[in-house]
C-alpha cells in the first residue's frame, strides 16, 4: 500500500499544479469549485455530481456536497479566464505542423424531458433524429504522439434563444482558433464542411486547410468545369501509401496529385488529392498546401488520416466519462460541465505527451497496458490508483493562495520561468 500512497500523492500534486495554473485569476471559492470538479471527474470517471461528490470524501453529508457543486456549477462565470489559461498551457505544443482536427458531434438524451433547451440532433451512431445537444470541437494533435488536445469546445442547441445555424457556431469556433493561434497549423475537416463558405474563410485568412469533398462537388480542371469524381477517375494513383486503420486493418492505397481551382475562387490554385483503395469511390481531398515536390500528396493524405483522432476523442469523452448520462438540467450547468470535462481530458492529453520520459506516466500506463488508445490506459490507471485513497483534496485546497495575495506563490514563479513542473 505504501507504493500506492506514493502514486496517489504524485497524482494529486500533479492535478494540484495543473489547477493552480489554470485558476490563477480565480478567487478562492471559484478555485475550490474548479479543483473539486476536476479532481472528482478524474477519480470518478463520471459526470454525475453524486459520484464526483463521493470522491471528495468531505466530512459533511453527501447531499450537502452535491448541492454545493450543483449551485456552483450553475453560477460559475469565469469560463473565458479558465479556458484562456488552459490554452496558454498547451500553446507550447502548437507549431506550424500541428494538425487541428475540426468536427461536430452530439450527445443524445432520448428519454429526457426536463433538460433545458433540449434540441434535435442526428445520432452519429444510429443516424436517427433524437433529442440532444450538438458539440463543436477543435482538437490539436500533439507533436510527438499525435494525441488530441481540445482547444475549443462549444455545446449548443437548435432550440436555444438566439440560435442561428450550425455554420454560425462553427465560424465562431474557427474565429476563436484564428485569434488564439493565428495561422499556425493545418485545419483538417470532414465532408460535412465541404462548403464554399468554409473555403472562403480559410482562403481569405490564408490558413492552411485540408477538406474532404463530396462526390457532387464541381471543380475547374484544365480550364473546364467538371464534376470532381469524373476528374479523379482519369487518374489511377502514382504514389503508394500503406498504413493501419483505426480498426487495425491494413490499407494499401494509391494517391494522385491534381492541380485544380474551384468555380467560386478561380484565381486560387488548389490541389485535389485523390486516394484510391478505400472502396468504389476514391477519397477526395482539397487543400491549399503547396510544394514543388509532388510527393506532398502522400503528406497531405497522412495529415487528413490523422483526423480520425478526434473521433477517438469523442468516443473517449462519451464512454470513459459517460458524458451522455448528464443529470444537471440547466444549460449553464451543462455547458460548464462540458468545459470542465474538456479541460480534464486536456490534462490527460498533456500527461500522454510525456509517456516515454515520465516515470509516473509509465507506472500509470502499466496498470492497463492493453488499451489501444493511450487515454484509456492513463484514465483507467489513475482511476485504479485514486480509488485506493482514503482522503480527498481539502488539505491541498486549504493551502491555495487567492488572487488577492500580493506575494508570488512558488507555482507562479514556475509559471514565469518554466512549465517543466508538470513532467515527473
Amino acid at each position: 500500500m505504501s507504493y500506492y500512497n506514493k502514486l496517489i500523492y504524485q497524482i494529486k500534486r500533479k492535478i494540484n499544479n495543473f489547477v493552480d495554473y489554470i485558476c490563477i485569476d480565480l478567487n478562492k471559492t471559484q478555485y475550490k469549485f474548479v479543483f473539486q470538479m476536476i479532481y472528482g471527474l478524474i477519480e470518478a470517471q463520471s459526470v454525475k455530481l453524486s459520484n464526483i461528490a463521493h470522491c471528495l470524501k468531505e466530512e459533511i453529508t453527501l447531499k450537502k456536497t452535491i448541492e454545493r457543486l450543483s449551485r456552483n456549477l450553475k453560477s460559475f462565470n469565469k469560463q473565458d479566464s479558465l479556458f484562456f489559461n488552459y490554452t496558454d498551457l498547451i500553446n507550447k505544443y502548437i507549431d506550424n505542423e500541428t494538425v487541428f482536427c475540426i468536427d461536430l458531434s452530439d450527445i443524445v438524451k432520448p428519454n429526457s424531458t426536463v433538460l433545458e433547451s433540449l434540441g434535435k440532433v442526428k445520432d452519429g451512431s444510429t443516424g436517427k433524429i433524437e433529442d440532444g445537444y450538438n458539440i463543436f470541437e477543435i482538437a490539436a494533435l500533439t507533436p510527438n504522439h499525435k494525441m488530441p488536445l481540445s482547444v475549443y469546445s462549444k455545446l449548443f442547441s437548435n432550440k436555444e434563444d438566439g440560435f442561428i445555424s450550425k455554420n454560425t457556431e462553427v465560424f465562431e469556433g474557427l474565429k476563436y482558433l484564428s485569434k488564439t493561434f493565428g495561422k499556425r497549423g493545418i485545419r483538417a475537416l470532414d465532408r460535412g464542411f465541404d462548403n464554399n463558405e468554409f473555403f472562403k474563410y480559410f482562403i481569405d485568412n490564408e490558413e492552411t486547410f485540408v477538406i474532404r469533398c463530396k462526390k457532387n462537388r464541381s471543380v475547374i480542371y484544365k480550364g473546364k468545369k467538371e464534376n470532381i469524381l469524373s476528374v479523379v477517375k482519369k487518374y489511377k494513383g502514382k504514389y503508394k501509401l500503406s498504413f493501419k486503420g483505426k480498426n487495425g486493418r491494413m490499407f494499401n492505397v494509391k494517391i494522385s496529385y491534381i492541380p485544380i481551382q474551384l468555380p467560386a475562387f478561380e484565381d486560387k490554385e488548389l490541389l485535389l488529392i485523390a486516394v484510391y483503395g478505400f472502396g468504389n469511390i476514391p477519397m477526395m481531398l482539397i487543400t491549399n498546401m503547396k510544394s514543388d515536390d509532388k510527393r506532398i500528396a502522400v503528406a497531405i493524405t497522412k495529415v487528413y488520416l490523422l483526423r480520425w483522432r478526434i473521433e477517438e476523442y469523442f468516443k473517449f469523452k462519451k464512454q470513459q466519462f459517460n458524458f451522455e448520462d448528464i443529470r444537471v438540467q440547466k444549460m449553464d450547468s451543462i455547458r460548464n460541465l462540458n468545459l470542465l470535462l474538456t479541460i480534464v481530458i486536456g490534462f490527460i492529453g498533456i500527461l500522454s505527451e510525456h509517456q516515454n520520459e515520465s516515470i509516473l506516466i509509465k507506472e500509470i500506463k502499466s496498470i492497463y497496458s492493453k488499451a489501444k488508445f493511450v487515454y484509456y490506459q492513463i484514465a483507467d490507471g489513475i482511476y485504479d490508483i485514486l480509488h485506493k485513497s482514503t482522503t480527498g483534496i481539502n488539505h491541498l485546497i486549504s493551502k491555495c493562495k487567492t488572487k488577492e495575495s500580493q506575494q508570488l506563490t512558488l507555482f507562479e514563479v514556475f509559471k514565469i520561468q518554466d512549465l517543466s513542473c508538470f513532467v515527473v
